[in-house]
């Protein structure tokens, strides 16, 4: 088999592992993000003990490594298997990977996505804020017609790359995960094409050439999300946000 005939054969094997990394991120990260701005308002107007839990949330999520925060989950749920989930009768679902990789990154991404929010609201102007409260507005139409629009705006380059190491993130799943069946990503792929013939240069660069196309597809996409929200600003629509690639935490 020539090199070309290998690549091929490689884009082929790893087609199908590439969908599991998109179903871990497509999973968690609406979920995430909708968790997130509940912590993040948490830490903006909550009262003082919910405001000390909500930083305490996200300090120890940002503030441990993805590799553990698998590890110690899937310990809790398994330890918790023969009192709880075996009785209750879905042990079959809390400890399967396509269940626990989400929860995983979910938590995960829901705080780092709360602490770029949070950034955001402490940046909106107080004089905007003032102006909403000299028009009648209660908190919930502040919130939804002068904060939340200056939030999305501000905070959206900074959650682009959240978005984007997320998914990257997926490759972490089955490295701490149980493998079920033939349920394999792009990783997990790779290292059995690797166990094979040992052509590590061809499998791995194979997995990172998915990552990275797909990775660019979440580029253009936020992009035009990016565009539609700055569609006011004069000129706004023609310039392309900058992105940063963030490959470690």
């Amino acid at each position: 088999m020539g090199p070309l005939d290998a690549f091929l054969a490689d884009l082929r094997a790893l087609a199908t592992p590439s969908v599991f990394n998109v179903y871990f991120a497509a999973a968690s990260i609406p979920l995430g993000f909708l968790f997130a701005i509940a912590v993040a308002l948490a830490r903006a107007n909550g009262r003082p003990l919910v405001k000390r839990l909500a930083a305490g949330f996200t300090y120890a999520l940002r503030g441990s490594p993805l590799f553990i925060q698998f590890f110690m989950i899937y310990s809790l749920m398994l330890s918790l298997n023969l009192s709880l989930w075996r009785p209750l009768g879905i042990d079959w679902f809390v400890l399967h990977p396509l269940f626990l990789g989400p929860l995983v990154l979910t938590l995960n991404t829901t705080a780092y996505t709360a602490e770029i929010l949070y950034g955001a609201m402490k940046a909106v102007p107080k004089g905007e804020i003032e102006a909403a409260k000299a028009f009648g507005m209660n908190p919930w139409q502040r919130l939804r017609s002068v904060i939340w629009p200056s939030v999305i705006r501000t905070a959206w380059p900074a959650y682009t790359n959240e978005v984007v190491f997320l998914f990257q993130a997926t490759a972490l799943v089955y490295f701490t995960l149980p493998v079920i069946n033939d349920q394999r990503d792009l990783m997990s792929k790779a290292g059995d094409l690797f166990q094979r013939d040992f052509n590590a240069a061809l499998h791995y660069t194979v997995a990172a050439l998915y990552f990275i196309a797909i990775s660019l597809v979440v580029f253009w996409l936020m992009g035009l999300v990016y565009r539609r929200l700055m569609r006011h600003v004069p000129g706004a629509s023609a310039t392309r946000p900058r992105f940063r690639l963030q490959l470690l935490r």
